[in-house]
């Protein structure tokens, strides 16, 4: 019978659907605190985990839509692994699930990072690098992993095939912030030309791109530097100064902190070298974002106002950087699965896809590269010989991975208590 009082409709319990997707929500939460409480070893490392608890075993999407999701964050400013899980947020939950999981991916770096920055005279720097020592190994393992599986999913072609190793060859031996950008346009435009090939869509979406988030941007870019100009307040022209460069920058944390030291140190002496290399070296050794180190910078470009001013420093470094790149991301993405369905677009997705997974190629090397050795491991026996461990870590870490029997934080947690306990 259907009730007749309308308070009735109010009272009766929401859609199974509505539910379900609310707590499919609340998982995604979680899962992405748990990465940001454990994704160390840079963005490289984080699509590695992403893939892993992401894809392969949550299934919030596919391999094809991470990797689309990540090339369309490289050719944006910003960071590229925020932009990206955020980007999942909104594909899963829309603006409101976006935003929750951008404060929890971020939240437990930038704590850490203000942390830091207002205990900096009582931390021992030896310390904490010899509990991290394991970590970067681990890491790279994890993007070795990921190169693997990427690779296995998307590439089906010789055109792919070709593709994977000129990306991976460019990105290696030239190491500048607009190649890589350069690299997923020339991939899609390589194979844009077989979008005959590619099936029509008889009834497409039309396209409509909403511009609000792109103004919102504009205006705040526009208005942070007029008020930057003109005013005296530390807080205003530190939220302008970190705006700015989230807005113009290429590339990720290895381009930001260049100019943030170019700036900060150098120019406008908020705090001093030896700081700032402090802070970029635990940005390296904590979980979550490397943009972090904003709100290191500044809380201490605030410590003549006190604690109270560095807390407010660090927040304003956080918000001011994070937010350029999560407005153009959110610009972006509300249209590109209507963009996705002209042929055109659709054909250089294959291009796209085979370039960033030979990025993630590049990345296992440049990451292995200025690895060092570390301690050894004696080998008994007649011929005994000295083994490197990070080496070795390497290749343990990749067969656990491929093995999928033990969870990535798991293997993180054992890199730092194997560093507490080693001499």
């Amino acid at each position: 019978m259907q009730p007749s009082d309308p308070a009735d409709v109010k009272l009766a319990p929401p859609p199974r659907r509505l539910r379900t997707k609310r707590v499919r929500g609340i998982i995604f939460l979680k899962d992405v605190a748990l990465l940001g409480c454990t994704a160390f070893g840079g963005p490289q490392a984080h699509t590695a985990m992403m893939f892993r608890l992401l894809v392969d075993k949550r299934r919030y999407l596919s391999s094809a839509e991470l990797l689309e999701l990540m090339a369309l964050c490289q050719v944006l400013p910003g960071p590229g692994s925020t932009q990206t899980i955020t980007a999942i947020g909104f594909r899963l939950g829309g603006p409101n699930l976006a935003y929750l999981t951008l404060l929890v991916w971020i939240l437990p770096s930038v704590l850490l990072m203000t942390a830091a920055a207002l205990s900096l005279n009582y931390l021992d720097k030896e310390q904490v690098a010899r509990l991290v020592r394991f970590v970067q190994p681990v890491a790279v393992g994890f993007v070795a992993y990921s190169a693997y599986k990427i690779a296995e999913k998307v590439i089906h072609t010789k055109t792919s095939v070709a593709l994977l190793v000129a990306a991976a060859l460019v990105a290696y031996f030239f190491q500048l912030p607009w190649v890589l950008p350069l690299l997923l346009i020339g991939g899609g435009l390589v194979t844009t030309f077989r979008y005959r090939k590619m099936p029509q869509i008889k009834q497409k979406e039309p396209l409509r791109v909403e511009w609000a988030n792109f103004l919102l941007w504009l205006g705040v870019f526009l208005l942070a530097a007029l008020l930057g100009h003109y005013t005296r307040e530390l807080p205003v022209r530190l939220f302008e100064n970190f705006y700015r460069n989230g807005s113009l920058v290429f590339g990720g944390g290895q381009v930001l902190a260049p100019l943030l030291y170019a700036e900060f140190v150098e120019f406008k002496e908020y705090l001093t070298g030896p700081e700032f290399l402090s802070g970029y070296g635990l940005t390296q050794a904590l979980p979550g974002p490397n943009f972090s180190i904003a709100a290191y910078i500044g809380a201490l470009a605030m410590r003549d106002y006190g604690t109270s001013g560095q807390l407010i420093g660090a927040v304003v470094g956080a918000v001011g950087i994070f937010m350029p790149g999560t407005l153009l991301i959110f610009f972006l993405i509300r249209f590109w699965d209507q963009l996705k369905q002209y042929r055109v677009v659709k054909a250089s997705l294959e291009g796209i896809n085979a370039v960033s997974a030979g990025l993630v190629v590049a990345a296992t090397f440049l990451l292995y590269h200025p690895l060092p050795d570390g301690p050894t491991w004696h080998m008994p026996g007649r011929y005994g010989v000295d083994l490197p461990l990070n080496p070795i870590l390497v290749g343990v870490t990749f067969l656990i991975l491929l093995w999928d029997r033990l969870p990535s934080y798991v293997l993180v947690l054992g890199a730092l208590l194997f560093g507490a306990l080693l001499p």
